[in-house]
């Protein structure tokens, strides 16, 4: 994390209804970019309401405009992707996130791009609204999926439309993302966090412990090899970092102009 940058205090955390959390996302002027220092107050923010016996669900959101964009890209630029996306603390916060034991929902609107469409991912199930979009665009700047998401999109779509996204970068629409069962009710985007809260209280009115080891068993179902693909992403970014073309596609993104990839 870099010494003089800290957005930490772009993670707001609320509490709108009885036995939940509400987990906002704040950084509108930069499209809710993830900083490594917002994705480690995530990650502590999930580790206390883990113990908290008082909350049963929590709901995760950002603004109508963007749930997040993606990673930051100047953070990126200025300490370089493998130092970006393996750093340790960033590593430890994603698996407190993915070890969360309550049920974690995600509220949509708008852009889910990049980290921020892996952070969706990690959340046990979306609830979008009707302006949202979905999408992995790394590769438009020379880049992968950094934060779990050759190893979560698969799960979540199969791997045709997975391979798509990935490879091509071109988002999902909203109303193919409910087609496909990735997102699970689309409303307006007005109401979308209300309607997460709502879903929540439902949850949150069930048995705890049983709710929670249903959790643990769905993940077993669906993701017993999860951390090993992680690990090798983790690696393939490292190697993919090393590339001109990396390089190149963060340069034009901060430039502004449409980079020049020559394969090497």
């Amino acid at each position: 994390m870099s010494p003089t940058e800290n957005h930490s205090d772009k993670i707001v955390i609320e509490h709108p209804a009885s036995h939940i959390a509400l987990i906002r996302i704040n950084r509108p002027e930069k499209k809710n970019a993830l900083h490594s220092s917002m994705v480690i107050e995530l990650g502590r923010l999930l580790v206390e309401l883990d113990r908290n016996d008082d909350i049963r669900c929590v709901v995760l959101t950002g603004t109508e405009a963007a749930f997040a964009a993606g990673a930051d890209i100047k953070e990126m630029v200025t300490f370089g992707p493998p130092a970006t996306s393996n750093n340790p603390r960033r590593v430890a916060a994603w698996r407190a996130i993915e070890a969360f034991s309550k049920p974690l929902i995600a509220a949509v609107n708008g852009i889910c791009f990049g980290a921020g469409n892996e952070l969706a991912m990690v959340c046990d199930f979306i609830i979008a609204g009707e302006n949202a979009q979905f999408g992995q665009p790394e590769v438009k700047i020379g880049g992968m999926a950094g934060d779990g998401g050759t190893q979560r999109l698969p799960r979540k779509l199969g791997a045709n439309v997975a391979s798509y996204m990935l490879f091509s970068g071109e988002p999902l629409q909203v109303e193919r993302a409910y087609q496909l069962g990735f997102v699970v009710e689309v409303c307006p985007v007005a109401d979308t966090v209300n309607r997460a809260i709502e879903i929540g209280s439902i949850i949150a009115s069930r048995a705890p412990v049983a709710v929670r080891n249903t959790k643990a068993c769905v993940r077993t179902a669906v993701g017993a090899t999860l951390e090993n693909g992680i690990a090798f992403e983790r690696d393939a970014i490292w190697r993919n970092s090393m590339t001109e073309d990396r390089q190149e596609g963060m340069t034009a993104f901060t430039e502004k102009r449409p980079p020049v990839f020559k394969g090497r």
